[in-house]
């Protein structure tokens, strides 16, 4: 019988977007783009997910070009998929913003090991999306752009499918973002994925707006995380 890791690794390497972007947005697929990241990418889920546990879903947007979008690991940049998750990664080092919030909440919950047994993070855009500026090519939400939303929603819901099949928890699940979460209890609301959705502040506007409180928030997420929100 396949772990839950090996699952994962099987959805990675066919992960695919074939669909049409609206003008001056691109979709970038770390999983073909680096070698060394399905690498790394299998070395922290057989690391973590070597069993058959279920575990409760993490939603974030979709992944940043320095986080996920290099390591294929959600929330995760080289930094701290060496310093956390013991996995070194030699042809690429990224800082990303959400990583530092979001492995302070891991190591105050309990460190990698434990958090991973529970909770499994991943995106309903599960690649990087990147928009054309003046200033080059920078991260994108993909609710940003109502095209850009209608472009990817089949994929997303489809996404979201293969995700629960995995053997996710469904009767909670943990949003990231606001504006991430109006849209996904809209996805809800049509398909039924899930019976309850909390909704957290995004690491990234944690770590960026509200950096004084920082320590709140992490209270926060680890009460919710362990149900007590």
């Amino acid at each position: 019988m396949e772990t839950f890791g090996q699952k994962v690794v099987a959805y990675n390497k066919n992960l695919k977007f074939s669909g049409e972007l609206p003008k001056g947005f691109a979709v970038l697929n770390p999983f073909f783009d680096n070698p060394e990241t399905l690498v790394v990418m299998q070395q922290f889920y057989e690391k973590f997910y070597c069993d058959n546990r279920s575990r409760k879903f993490i939603i974030g947007i979709n992944p940043s070009r320095h986080g996920a979008g290099v390591t294929g690991v959600p929330f995760t940049d080289t930094k701290r998929l060496l310093s956390h998750n013991g996995i070194k990664m030699n042809s690429a080092r990224t800082h990303e913003v959400s990583s530092v919030f979001l492995y302070d909440v891991i190591e105050q919950f309990g460190g990698a090991e434990k958090f991973y047994s529970e909770f499994y993070i991943n995106s309903p855009f599960p690649l990087a999306i990147v928009r054309q500026t003046k200033n080059g090519w920078l991260n994108a939400n993909y609710y940003d752009d109502k095209n850009l939303f209608e472009a990817v929603k089949s994929f997303m819901v489809k996404s979201l499918k293969n995700h629960i099949e995995l053997g996710l928890d469904t009767s909670e699940v943990f949003i990231l973002g606001k504006k991430n979460a109006e849209f996904l209890q809209k996805l809800n609301r049509e398909e039924k994925f899930f019976e309850k959705m909390t909704v957290l502040e995004h690491p990234r506007y944690i770590q960026q707006y509200r950096s004084k409180e920082k320590q709140l928030y992490i209270d926060k997420y680890i009460m919710a995380l362990s149900g007590h929100s």
